[in-house]
Parts: structure tokens; sequence; C-alpha cells
């Protein structure tokens, strides 16, 4: 039976790309570790952030799209993404957040963890937990960063979903990805009470989780500014990824042909509700085409964009790096 590792990266959808790129650097302290194009809209930013070497499992990417609309709460997306900061961290967090003006909600207890909610400048719902990833998981502190290592970001902890039923989408995650049921919680937010559940892989620590919450009137959602466009799940190489593949064609999905996005390679596929799934490799990785202490310095297009670069960055607005990083 196919297993993934955990979480790959997730990408969503931004508003103004300066504004995306000073949140996500200069607030949350991430780098930014390659700056380059949406590979099926080239004139369009993929900005994305990480750890100071861009390991899989801490890649937070987006697409800039401003003249969207807000993205529709619903089935059929995916709704919040947890990421997870060393124990002990989150007062820092809380503190560090509201100093810059980001509104949060009151710190609160899920599935018996302290976590702390709130959304990024454009409406994408993010929830800080105090939490350790998997035993085998890669993190490198970044010197640069606004925010000291000890508190820094350390994983992209998990995802959620909205569902009117889950029964097709539990067992597509079974057999597709290896997830379990570890625990059931009842919990409230502001489209009500709702028992949420938490699927799990592997340890089923930060990085290896998901959660679902079935609201039968719920309404379709729809991507938009502040939406998850997709989450990308983990497969250390092309052999692992062919067997996931394979395994969530058997579950009922219609993977994609590999696509190679010349940092890694991707599949994609809908789980039986609709939300975007990508099964991506661990490498090549962002190094392979820059040096590692110049990663997200300076525009990179994958090699079969070069002939259009200057039609390209004629396109697309100037972007600058906040001064905080670094000092």
């Amino acid at each position: 039976m196919a297993i993934t590792k955990g979480l790959h990266h997730v990408t969503a959808i931004a508003g103004d790309a300066q504004e995306n790129l000073e949140f996500y650097v200069g607030v949350l302290g991430m780098r930014l570790v390659k700056r380059t194009i949406n590979q099926d809209a080239p004139d369009t930013y993929h900005l994305f952030y990480a750890d100071r070497d861009g390991n899989p499992g801490i890649d937070l990417t987006f697409f800039p799209w401003p003249k969207l609309p807000p993205r529709r709460r619903g089935w059929g997306v995916w709704d919040e993404l947890y990421l997870g900061l060393p124990t002990g961290s989150l007062q820092y967090w809380e503190d560090r957040l509201q100093e810059h003006g980001v509104r949060c909600q009151p710190v609160e207890q899920r599935f018996g963890e302290r976590v702390l909610p709130f959304e990024d400048p454009h409406g994408l719902r993010l929830t800080l937990v105090e939490s350790e990833p998997y035993d085998d998981f890669g993190f490198t502190p970044w010197k640069q960063s606004p925010v000291p290592a000890e508190h820094q970001l350390r994983s992209l902890a998990g995802a959620r979903m909205l569902l009117r039923d889950d029964e097709a989408t539990a067992a597509f995650l079974s057999r597709a990805f290896g997830f379990r049921l570890q625990e059931r919680e009842v919990q409230s937010d502001e489209l009500g009470e709702c028992e949420w559940k938490r699927y799990v892989v592997g340890e089923g620590k930060a990085g290896q989780r998901l959660e679902t919450c079935v609201l039968p009137n719920l309404s379709r959602g729809s991507w938009g500014v502040g939406a998850i466009h997709h989450v990308a799940w983990r497969a250390a190489d092309e052999h692992e990824q062919s067997a996931l593949a394979r395994a969530a064609a058997q579950a009922g999905s219609n993977p994609t042909p590999v696509i190679d996005r010349f940092w890694f390679k991707s599949v994609y596929l809908q789980e039986p509700s609709g939300a975007l799934n990508e099964i991506a490799t661990d490498g090549p990785g962002f190094a392979v085409d820059e040096a590692p202490e110049n990663l997200g310095e300076r525009l990179v297009l994958p090699p079969r964009f070069e002939a259009q670069r200057e039609a390209i960055e004629a396109g697309l607005p100037p972007l600058r790096l906040p001064d905080s990083a670094g000092e």
C-alpha cells in the first residue's frame, strides 16, 4: 500500500504580490526561496516561502491574483492551513502578530493542542499550533529571518476541509495516501458547531495530519483571494510518486500525467468532493538552479520559458524584499 510521508507544500491565492512578500518574510519570517512564475499562467508570479533550504514540508507558495474576488468557504476547496511551531512559542507569536496589527482569534484547544487562529492580509485562514514534526522531517533555520531561530515556523502542520458528506472522502484518503482516522472532537467557529475528524499518516505528527468537518447544508466553496489552491503530498522520488498516483486512480480519482515543474515533479488529482491535491517529489529541490545563499533574490524561470524572459519580466510588478529581513 502506498503511503505518503506527509505534506510537501501548500499553494494558496494571494492579492497584491508585494503585500504577500512583506507579510510572509517580514512578519512570519519565512525565506523567499524561489521567485518564479506560475508555469500554467506565466504572466503571474509564483512565490515560494520556506526555511533556509526550502525543505519539503515547510514550503508555502502563492499565486498573486489580486483581481479575483475573495474566496468563499464551502465544500470542494481546502479551508485552512496549520503552521507548526516549537513548543513554548505560541505566546511569542501572539505578541508578534499583535505588534504587526494582525487580528488574531483567542488561543484555543484543538485535539489537546494550543492553537492561535488568524488570517493573513488577504484572508487566508491560518492557525499556529505548538506541535513538533515527525522524526526525519528536515528544517534549517534562516539566520536572516526577523524571527529568532528558536521561534521560527517549523512545518506546514496540517490542513482542513469542509464537507457535506465525508464517507467518500475518508475512503479515498485511506486508499490513495494511507490516512487513518485518529480522533474526533466537537469544535465551533462562525459556521457553527461541528464534529471535526483528524486523519493521520505515519507517526501522526505535525505535517502528517488533515481534518474534515461535515456540514450537510453547506454550499460549495470557491477559489479566490485568500483561498488554498491545492495541497501537495510528499513522494520521495518518481517511483513512489507513481505508486501513489496508481493508488489514487484505483481509489476513483483521475490523476494527471507527471508534470515536470523543474524543482520537483507533480501529479494532480481531486478527492471526491473536488478539492485539488498534488503528489510532488522531494527533489531535485530549489538549489538546482541557484546558489543556496542566493535563493529567491531574482526572477528564475524554468528553461523552457527563458526565451520569453524579456516579455515576462515586463509584465510582472517589481518586488522588493522587506527591510526587516536580515536585521
